[in-house]
């Protein structure tokens, strides 16, 4: 398991006091093989040996290539806190895989819910330079593989809602000042009617952590590729340039209440002894905040994002090389942060 961040952890991005990353993903499926609802054991060893091929041989970059039932359960669980594959393909079983990139940047599902989900990950706000680059994996793959695909329908895939484009742009968000002010009602309202979804930490299923929130295209069926990218494109920002107004809106209006919040999450997660992963997203959401509101200078947002995954479960067992159970990890946790903020 790679020590590198990732250039999507990279705080480096276009409105990365905001968006923490763009990601776009793709749903393929080949011909002459069945969904993996429906696909036995044996074909679908098949198919995973056959599709590893394929990647190898494709020109989609520099990628390696790790078979997950192979793999620990404790590297896989690193992927998912990296979002390099989803929480449904590290619990998965039979014959599986990921081919990655060194940065991180791409990665390319074999045998999750479809037989291919092809996703690239971008530090900041960047849907066009996702676009591109996937659109030339997708293309590179196409050339080798015959799709499932349909005139009437598009390319088809096992569930109905990815039908048409298969594609997903998802923009990952930190909003603590909506939070704050209680406007993110107001902001799921506005989405909702524009057929985006509002989803948590770890997309579909689940619930935010430390004020981050995805923001993704619902329908993939009846509209191109351009037309997602242009609803992704033209609403984001919008929501980017409220949350900055909140921020300054508070920063102006109280003050002290926003330094007592920024600054009580710096003192305990330097100086706490337990505490948990919820918590620690909690404060660093505010501690992420006060280095944007330029309140803390000692911190730059790549050091914030990598203690948001170096505090991770998976991540912290990595780092302390055994498997901990939830209380020793609530410790190693602390062990970690007061190291990190001893420094400063």
């Amino acid at each position: 398991m790679s020590s590198d961040l990732g250039e999507w952890l990279a705080g480096s991005g276009p409105d990365s006091d905001i968006v923490m990353s763009t990601r776009i993903r793709l749903a393929r499926n080949v011909i002459r093989y069945p969904f993996l609802s429906r696909i036995e054991d044996e074909e679908k060893s098949k198919l995973e040996r056959f599709l590893r091929r394929e990647l190898e041989l494709a020109s989609i970059g520099e990628v390696s290539y790790q078979n997950l039932d192979e793999a620990s359960q404790l590297d896989r669980d690193c992927l998912v806190e990296r979002h390099l594959i989803s929480r449904d393909h590290a619990s998965g079983r039979g014959d599986r895989g990921v081919a990655l990139e060194p940065e991180g940047t791409l990665s390319v599902m074999v045998n999750e819910e479809d037989h291919l989900r092809i996703q690239v990950l971008r530090s900041g706000f960047q849907p066009s330079a996702a676009w591109r680059h996937i659109l030339g994996v997708d293309q590179a793959l196409e050339s080798r593989l015959d799709y499932a695909f349909s005139p009437d329908f598009g390319y088809l895939t096992a569930c109905p809602s990815n039908v048409g484009t298969g594609m997903r742009v998802s923009v990952m968000l930190h909003l603590p000042a909506l939070v704050i002010t209680k406007k993110l009602k107001k902001v799921f309202n506005a989405v909702s009617k524009i057929n985006l979804a509002v989803r948590g930490f770890y997309g579909e299923g689940t619930h935010s952590q430390g004020d981050f929130y995805q923001i993704s295209n619902q329908i993939t069926l009846g509209r191109s590729e351009d037309e997602i990218l242009t609803s992704i494109s033209d609403y984001v920002p919008s929501i980017v340039e409220f949350e900055r107004n909140m921020r300054k809106r508070l920063l102006g209006e109280s003050r002290r209440a926003i330094e007592d919040r920024v600054w009580r999450a710096f003192g305990l997660l330097g100086q706490a002894r337990l505490i948990s992963s919820e918590e620690t997203m909690d404060y660093l959401s505010a501690v992420r905040m006060g280095v944007n509101l330029g309140l803390i200078e000692a911190l730059t947002i790549a050091e914030v994002n990598e203690m948001f995954l170096h505090t991770q479960p998976a991540h912290l067992q990595k780092h302390c090389g055994r498997e901990l159970d939830s209380a020793e990890r609530d410790a190693s946790r602390a062990d970690y942060l007061r190291e990190r903020f001893a420094k400063l």
